[in-house]
């Protein structure tokens, strides 16, 4: 597999403050440059910026995949079978409120994985999932 280009995403939150407590102390990502309206981190060496717009409101919708209703839009990233084991058992510790619990999708297929997906305080949707051949990423 080729070496992936680190990506920067930046995205609304409702309340910096709330978010910054969030994004470091529950998921345990470090901050770099911060303002009093912004703030990045370090998303498993991607640059993610919460920028504060005390107007937004995450808007919920959901598609059905693999018979489960999934938030749209979100984004995560896909971690190693290890570092998912151990970041969905830290998100667990934490007491996130899953909107998809930690599950296996398409066991014994191509794409065998683990997926999760929960909400930030402002509404913003993420995901986490790890393969286990990481070779499928994009098999059908």
């Amino acid at each position: 597999m080729e070496k992936i280009a680190p990506f920067h995403l930046a995205i609304p939150v409702h309340n910096l403050k709330i978010a910054r407590d969030f994004y470091e102390n529950t998921l345990g990502f470090s901050h770099g440059r911060t303002s009093e309206q912004w703030a990045d981190y370090n998303f498993f060496g991607h640059q993610l910026v919460l920028h504060e717009d005390t107007n937004f409101k995450g808007h919920k919708h959901f598609n059905e995949v693999d018979g489960k209703s999934v938030p749209v839009p979100h984004f995560g990233i896909i971690l190693n079978w290890d570092d998912f084991q151990n970041f969905s058992k830290r998100l667990i510790s934490k007491n996130i409120k899953f909107e998809i619990e930690p599950y296996l999708r398409f066991k014994d297929k191509p794409g065998e994985q683990m997926t999760l997906f929960f909400y930030d305080p402002s509404g913003n949707a993420l995901e986490f999932k790890c393969f286990k051949n990481r070779n499928q990423l994009f098999a059908v």
